[in-house]
């Protein structure tokens, strides 16, 4: 059956007004970008240095003088914190980072380890809903973060239970930002700090470990003593890990919705393009079927 051109007129216009939607939305997520981006290399650097600070003093410093030093023989418990979205609309972002959470959950279920989940966004609660997972907390609207003081609820309730002996470990599952088209899932062990060297935040793509020349022999000189320069400092690190998680998560959202959505308006822009051709088509169609018939008319009164 032909398709008439009042319906092409309508799914023309249909498509123009979810254009306009999509180029909006763009436009919105490219502005988000831009300040999460500055956001997350702002303070890159800074956790990085912390974080090989910890390297150094998990290696260098006697375990027993921190609970955050201290390695298990046996892991019963652990906790995770996964970071997503508030929203959909950004392409694989949630889908890859869940899928991961997935397979590690999997795997420590496997080897008889007890579970619980902290999400940071909506996605990450209702993947714990679905598959039924023990949740201790959740947090939503945090994908403008910009200051420390706005996850300190977070990282208490993590150093906290840590600290408790609550858990025997503790990781970070979140979307580490590489550049506006490429974003990568990881999951980050953060306590207890080990000498298991891990890739530094940001720095998903250079899988290498210290070289010779940065492992320096030297011991570490505590002012007034070990025990309170270490109960200070290490929370804080801890603290600062998940800041800039959380950060590399909502920099890797807003760019992967600017993707999804000018992809988006693409794809609308060439779904206008064919259906004004078939437009075309079918308009000049029923146009030669009314010479014709005008034709054929004045032939027959001949």
């Amino acid at each position: 059956m032909a398709v008439s051109t009042k319906i092409i007129r309508r799914r023309i216009k249909s498509i123009t007004n979810t254009k306009k939607i999509t180029k909006a939305m763009e436009m919105v997520a490219a502005s988000k970008m831009r300040k999460a981006q500055l956001a997350t290399l702002r303070t890159r650097d800074y956790a990085n240095r912390a974080w090989s600070l910890i390297y150094d003093l998990s290696g260098k410093t006697d375990s027993k003088l921190h609970s955050f030093l201290v390695k298990k023989d046996k892991v019963k418990k652990v906790c995770v914190v996964l970071i997503s979205s508030d929203r959909g609309l950004c392409g694989g972002f949630n889908a890859q980072i869940i899928k991961k959470v997935a397979e590690f959950s999997k795997s420590l279920i496997d080897k008889g380890i007890e579970m619980e989940f902290l999400t940071v966004g909506k996605k990450s609660r209702d993947f714990t809903a679905r598959h039924k997972i023990k949740l201790v907390a959740d947090f939503t609207n945090l994908s403008s973060v910009t200051r420390l003081a706005e996850i300190r609820a977070i990282a208490k309730i993590v150093i906290d239970d840590f600290s408790a002996g609550k858990y025997d470990e503790v990781y970070l599952a979140y979307t580490d930002f590489i550049s506006t088209i490429s974003q990568r899932p990881r999951i980050l062990k953060l306590l207890p700090f080990t000498r298991e060297r891990d890739l530094d935040l940001g720095k998903v793509g250079e899988e290498k470990t210290p070289e010779k020349s940065e492992e320096r022999e030297h011991e570490f000189l505590f002012e007034p003593s070990p025990d309170m320069v270490l109960e200070y400092m290490l929370p804080k690190m801890a603290e600062m890990q998940i800041f800039q998680a959380i950060l590399e998560s909502n920099a890797s959202e807003h760019s992967a919705r600017m993707v999804a959505m000018k992809n988006a308006s693409d794809s609308a822009e060439d779904m206008i393009f064919d259906l004004t051709l078939m437009y075309n088509q079918v308009r000049q169609s029923a146009i030669t079927k009314e010479i014709m018939e005008i034709v054929s008319g004045k032939a027959a009164l001949e």
